[in-house]
């Protein structure tokens, strides 16, 4: 009877042991498949393959520039961060999936972000759109086009974490900041904004306002709304809107290994290299700025004028950790020594 009882017990153990190393012997399978690039059923490399190939033995300059973009970020991180944290749901909600082309890229609002998700929408919509200038911007946004890696199991987020390419498109902070404010805060369609921060920041940053300015929220000025950001009480309420918010508290690059640094300054070039690793770049382009210059830094030099140094000391600590990480010089303007 004894012998009986382990001898089903030893079949059960069997069993349970199969049953494991079933499961990741499958997993290590769809791992190979996937990085063998077998997707859609044509055998090619995973843009994380194109971007590691280490056939060239002379790297392009463009590759140089983004293996040391990636160098300093690692380094940087290494040398601020003391310890890693767990990623919760919520980190992870800027960063949209591509699971035909095997892509992680993490949104920062006003860095070409309405862009990149028409040129998204483009990769994931299996034909039903062709060209990403033709998408409206309002569509752009709109959550349920594209999948966020929130919206994943713990095992399928480890995956696409591991496996896929991630990357980011990044801009000089304050140049962003000064980008956000004009676009949020001086136009008049933007009432949203208006009664829900221009409102809020009026009324505990204007001495003396007008009740139809406690109302409106409309004419809320630049040096406003840098008190209400170094205003302690500010994030104690709730976190930044993402249109200020910080690029490492939204895309977190110490936990996340971005594999790709985009930046703003260097969009097109960026954006052209990305393309050809994904290997779409004859039959994807991605949409032009019709602006002959996209650095603000005259306009921003122009804001921080009337700033106490006082504030644009705190401002800079507020945002040093984006000037640090992905390598930007205090801007010529600030007075902050």
């Amino acid at each position: 009877m004894r012998r009986s009882k382990l001898m089903v017990l030893a079949t059960c153990l069997g069993f349970f042991l199969l049953v494991i190393f079933y499961y990741q012997s499958s997993l290590s399978s769809a791992e190979n498949e996937f990085l063998a690039g077998s997707w859609n059923g044509k055998p090619q490399r995973s843009p994380l393959q194109a971007l590691y190939d280490n056939s060239q033995l002379e790297p392009s300059s463009i590759q140089a520039v983004h293996q040391e973009r990636r160098e300093l970020l690692a380094s940087t991180c290494k040398t601020y961060t003391r310890k890693r944290r767990v990623l919760t749901a919520d980190d992870l909600k800027h960063l949209i999936v591509d699971d035909t082309h095997g892509l992680l890229y993490c949104y920062v609002p006003k860095v070409a972000c309405t862009n990149w998700k028409r040129v998204m929408m483009v990769l994931t919509g299996h034909g039903k759109y062709k060209d990403p200038r033709e998408i409206p911007a309002n569509e752009a946004h709109v959550a349920s086009n594209l999948r966020s890696l929130s919206e994943f199991s713990t095992p399928e987020i480890n995956y696409r974490l591991r496996n896929y390419l991630k990357f980011i498109f990044v801009r000089e902070p304050f140049e962003r900041l000064v980008s956000a404010y004009r676009n949020k805060f001086t136009r008049t369609y933007n009432t949203a904004f208006h009664k829900r921060y221009g409102t809020k920041i009026i009324e505990r940053h204007r001495r003396d306002p007008s009740l139809e300015a406690l109302e409106r929220g409309d004419d809320v000025t630049f040096e406003e709304f840098l008190y209400y950001l170094v205003d302690p009480m500010t994030q104690r309420e709730e976190p930044f809107n993402e249109h200020w918010e910080r690029v490492h508290s939204l895309c977190h690059p110490c936990i996340v290994h971005y594999d790709v640094v985009g930046k703003y300054e260097t969009l097109d070039e960026d954006a052209r290299y990305l393309l050809q690793l994904i290997g779409v770049a004859d039959s994807i382009k991605f949409p032009s700025s019709s602006k002959n210059s996209r650095t603000t830094d005259g306009m921003a030099a122009e804001f921080f004028k009337g700033v106490s140094h006082f504030y644009q000391r705190r401002l800079f600590n507020l945002y040093k950790m984006d000037f640090l990480l992905f390598n930007y010089s205090i801007p010529h303007y600030l007075q902050i020594h």
